[in-house]
């Protein structure tokens, strides 16, 4: 990640758009930009400079972070100091980020403006850089994988029928944090037996017991980016059904990483999950896409599904998740971290895809 680059990109790109400034208020996306990891910030480019607005708390951290910007503390809300820079600037058509500003930040900026001043709504527009990461980025995302997949291994070998779910949430992200994480990429699932088929099921007080399937799905943030896995349990013995679903899901997952190359529509390497499991007559129990973008934040573009039409691009950091759930029996989704390069797919995980007997 470039801060200074990004950000000139975005200063270069603004007479296209029609635009005098851009006001980013996105965090995921001001850090980006800007290289400023504080949780109260905005980022206001223009073709000569980009000015980073914060509050007294995080005024050395700023400085510290992003050098190339200039720093503005406000002593009360941002929104003030914002239509002051708007006015002394001579701003007129200022575009903003409407999935990342608030109504209210919104209303108190547009109430405030001066006559012939304008708020325009930009919509993904840092996110289409956000994409395509850089090889320091992949290196991030690399290391966040690898940290997150020691933290399972390590909770693996402590693993004690009896648990709770909530309990082997718990030592998975006491595991990554042990390991280097700042925290989870998201909630921990853990859920055992029925409620694995809960695609996003919470961790409860419930008992892992002998005779469940156990859906672990995990991420770690680490250098800021994010990773993602899911991997399955079985408690006991596993009976003829579950290995037969596990290796339909399986070979969905394997179809769609083989399908992962640049060119190839996202939408394509939805398909190939859903035909692997349709040959098996368990497409309609796939509820969901087969995968996701991630860096910055655990969701980001493309979404690896049935309407992403976006050409997948060497660079790109994704998942390939497949699953199939049947309710009051179980669910089983097989997850890994990939980066598409210039030749396919490559698998960041390492983990082994087998199902775990414990």
């Amino acid at each position: 990640m470039n801060a200074n680059s990004s950000t000139a990109r975005v200063a270069l790109g603004l007479s296209d758009r029609k635009l005098d400034a851009l006001l980013v208020s996105g965090a995921p996306n001001i850090r980006y930009l800007s290289g400023f990891t504080g949780d109260n910030g905005s980022l206001l480019i223009t073709p000569e400079r980009a000015i980073l607005f914060t509050d007294p708390r995080f005024e050395i951290q700023a400085a510290e972070e992003s050098p190339s910007c200039r720093i503005h503390i406000a002593k009360g809300p941002l929104t003030l100091d914002i239509v002051a820079a708007i006015k002394r600037l001579k701003l007129k058509r200022v575009g903003y980020e409407p999935a990342r500003l608030t109504c209210d930040a919104y209303d108190s900026i547009e109430s405030r403006l001066p006559m012939g001043a304008s708020l325009e709504p930009v919509n993904g527009w840092i996110e289409q850089f956000r994409m395509v990461k850089t090889p320091d980025e992949i290196a991030r995302i690399r290391r966040s994988v690898e940290t997150n997949s020691r933290a399972f291994e390590q909770t693996m070998r402590r693993f004690r029928q009896g648990m709770t779910e909530s309990d082997l949430a718990a030592e998975l992200e006491y595991r990554m944090r042990r390991l280097g994480a700042e925290k989870p990429s998201f909630d921990s699932i853990v859920a055992g037996g029925p409620r694995s088929a809960l695609p996003h099921a919470q961790p409860t007080g419930a008992k892992l017991r002998n005779g469940q399937l156990v859906v672990v799905d995990m991420g770690a943030i680490q250098d800021g980016y994010c990773s993602d896995m899911t991997r399955m349990l079985f408690i006991g013995t596993p009976p003829p059904k579950v290995k037969r679903l596990y290796a339909a899901v399986l070979e969905a997952q394997l179809a769609a990483v083989a399908a992962v190359r640049p060119g190839i529509q996202a939408t394509k390497v939805d398909r190939a999950a859903r035909q692997v499991l349709k040959g098996h007559g368990l497409d309609r129990f796939f509820v969901h896409s087969t995968g996701h973008g991630l860096g910055l934040e655990i969701h980001e573009p493309p979404r690896i599904g049935k309407r992403d039409k976006t050409p997948l691009e060497a660079g790109m950091a994704i998942t390939i998740e497949p699953g199939v759930y049947l309710e009051g029996y179980g669910g089983i989704r097989i997850e890994d971290t990939i980066v598409v390069t210039e030749s396919g797919g490559e698998i960041l995980t390492p983990t082994n895809k087998n199902l775990y007997i414990v």
